[in-house]
């Protein structure tokens, strides 16, 4: 496999976020912020302390992840459904020694890079308005969660618009599962609020693995081999996955 085909898509994706970079920012900023605002900083007075740090520091590493992959998400489900029903690029590559597994690989590393830029973005402006801060060898510890996360919800993208054909499809699954999977995963508060048989299920989804590992290690500089583990090992399946999905679909 020649991955020169993905590294083309993923060019040609980057060259339309360049068109538009400015107010894509500026839209993917201002929900997080506004989140932070309201609770971080609106209800930290009322909230103390958070497995032993203030509130506004316990979210913020929670905010910016689910701004990354969020974004990842969102640029692969859209980016693909778009190329496949409108604009028929996806028929275009299929004309082209591009293979199935390359663009898949095209539509993760677009996803990711959005993640990275715009999870950047909403860090830079966290990290202006609040005390947040973290030690070198915690951000690298952290990247441990932060790829694999992308790369899950890259894919998750891919499938969504791999199977789904009506743009409304796409935005109830992202409500009924993504954002559920995104909330109930301690981004707002820690896991041991839940009862303990609840608290035992959902320490087993992967995006409790992301958001609760990548806290912790960025927080705190505690690193969990089984989160990590998790959230791998489900980026992995889900890559196979999307392969799988997008080659069958094309061969329909």
């Amino acid at each position: 496999m020649n991955l020169g085909g993905s590294l083309a898509i993923w060019r040609r994706d980057m060259l339309v976020l360049r068109r538009s970079i400015l107010s894509e920012l500026v839209a993917v900023v201002a929900y997080p912020l506004t989140i932070y605002l309201a609770f971080g900083i609106g209800m930290k007075g009322y909230i103390g302390l958070v497995d032993g740090v203030p509130y506004s520091i316990f979210i913020a590493p929670g905010l910016i992840t689910m701004t990354a992959v969020n974004a990842a998400y969102s640029e692969s489900v859209w980016s693909l459904w778009f190329h496949r029903r409108v604009q028929f690029t996806i028929e275009s590559y299929r004309v082209t020694p591009v293979s199935v597994t390359e663009i898949v690989i095209g539509k993760l590393l677009s996803g990711f890079t959005h993640g990275l830029v715009k999870g950047a973005a909403v860090a830079v402006v966290i990290f202006a308005i609040t005390p947040f801060r973290f030690a070198p060898a915690h951000f690298l510890a952290y990247l441990a969660f932060y790829i694999p996360g992308s790369a899950f919800f890259s894919c998750a993208g891919v499938i969504s618009g791999t199977l789904m054909d009506k743009p409304e499809t796409i935005g109830r699954v992202e409500a009924v599962l993504i954002m559920p999977l995104i909330f109930m995963s301690g981004l707002f508060f820690p896991l041991s609020s839940y009862p303990a048989g609840v608290a035992a299920a959902v320490s087993y989804l992967p995006t409790t693995a992301l958001f609760e590992g990548a806290r912790r290690t960025i927080v705190a500089g505690t690193f969990s081999p089984l989160f990590a583990a998790n959230i791998w090992l489900t980026a992995l399946v889900s890559f196979v996955a999307a392969v799988l999905i997008f080659r069958r679909r094309l061969s329909q």
